[in-house]
């Protein structure tokens, strides 16, 4: 792996189908709702895509830690989750990964 600059940007776009919705994953009466399990595959995409042009041929990367707090978002046609380095953590690196939803 090339190191990997602070401020690497990436983003991932989900077009968000009933599938994506909250009352698919826990229960089906909740409301149909941006389900978080899909906020956070967006989150771990983004943080993929900004630091994959570093990656050396056959390496990827993989979340360690999420911590998340997702105020439900109703459904919507487009999810976009975008990431930022922040910090080097010895052979890590940390990013930051809002998500919003319209």
């Amino acid at each position: 792996m090339r190191p990997i600059p602070l401020g690497a940007k990436g983003i991932f776009k989900l077009r968000v189908t009933p599938a994506h919705l909250a009352n698919q994953f826990k229960d089906a009466m909740l409301p149909p709702v941006f389900a978080t399990p899909m906020m956070i595959m967006a989150m771990e995409n983004a943080a993929l895509n900004a630091i994959r042009a570093y990656l050396d041929p056959g390496e990827s990367a993989v979340g360690t830690a999420v911590d998340v707090r997702h105020l439900a978002s109703p459904a919507s046609t487009a999810a976009v989750s975008s990431s930022t380095s922040k910090r080097a953590m010895r052979r890590r690196r940390s990013a930051a990964a809002p998500t919003s939803a319209w």
